[in-house]
């Protein structure tokens, strides 16, 4: 049930016996935990980005660090730097 103070949003109070887990409820601790709802997002956002930059070669197996350098060497290449 929220607990409702004039002036502030409206907030739930945990049940009895509960009141610890909110703390264990970080986003750290949700993405170790690699639910399959985050693989799903993950990839979809993957596949969006390869889409973009035109890279058919990219599938969900090729590894994030070359993407990244793909994507350090596209920003260097258009902001006139030399890494």
């Amino acid at each position: 049930m929220p607990v409702v103070t004039p002036g502030y949003p409206d907030r739930v109070v945990p049940k009895p016996g509960h009141e610890a887990d909110p703390k264990n409820r970080t986003l750290i601790n949700r993405y170790n935990q690699r639910p399959a709802c985050l693989d799903h997002a993950h990839r979809v956002l993957e596949e969006a980005v390869a889409a973009a930059y035109g890279w058919t070669d990219c599938t969900p197996d090729k590894p994030g660090p070359e993407i990244l350098s793909r994507l350090l060497a596209l920003n260097l290449e258009r902001s006139g730097d030399q890494w």
